[in-house]
């Protein structure tokens, strides 16, 4: 019952891109909407900047649909195409020199306080969370990339591996690698 559902899914997102390829704005809105969030959190964990990822993904949506028209159905997530887009964004803002690291109060208190949020319980989240992000970004590139695309994304080990340009198996022995450091990492913090 699940593989049918998930062949239904997978010929409504495939109609969605043809659709799109086709000219449809309706269906790359579709398409935008549906992924948005997913890459705008691959941009963000990897820049940490609020302004710099919201430009850096609306650049992969426009860069996605001036090349839709080069996309070609592998039976593959669309997400996978456009995260690979990103990822490429990403390196060459990096490799371009021209960013500069710097963080704004602002994005250092954002953190929800409002509703059923205790201040204390706030803080100790972000403490944790904050721990956590630098544990992962103290890990290789690769690693890193494996984590993120993996856990933060929820990937599967074949859509990482497309995107990584590598295979499964290699992602398993990356990701083992990675969660072993990370556990190591962290095990001060956590006993």
């Amino acid at each position: 019952m699940r593989e049918d559902a998930q062949e239904a899914e997978c010929g409504e997102l495939r109609a969605l891109v043809l659709r799109a390829k086709a000219g449809d704005s309706d269906a790359f809105g579709t398409l935008y909407d549906r992924y948005l969030d997913l890459v705008y959190r691959y941009i963000y964990f990897r820049v940490g900047s609020h302004p710099l990822a919201e430009d850096l993904t609306s650049e992969t949506f426009l860069r996605a649909l001036r090349r839709i028209g080069d996309f070609t159905w592998q039976g593959r997530d669309f997400g996978a195409w456009l995260v690979t887009i990103a990822r490429n964004l990403v390196a060459d803002h990096f490799k371009s020199g021209r960013y500069r690291l710097e963080v704004s109060t602002a994005e250092v208190l954002d953190v929800p306080l409002e509703g059923a949020h205790i201040p204390e319980n706030a803080v100790v989240t972000a403490i944790i969370n904050d721990r956590v992000l630098r544990a992962v970004r103290d890990l290789n590139p690769e690693q890193q990339e494996c984590v993120v695309l993996r856990f933060l994304h929820g990937l599967s080990l074949a859509e990482t591996a497309l995107i990584m340009g590598k295979k499964s198996g290699a992602i398993k022995a990356l990701q083992f690698r990675a969660i072993r450091s990370l556990a190591r990492a962290l095990k001060p913090d956590l006993a």
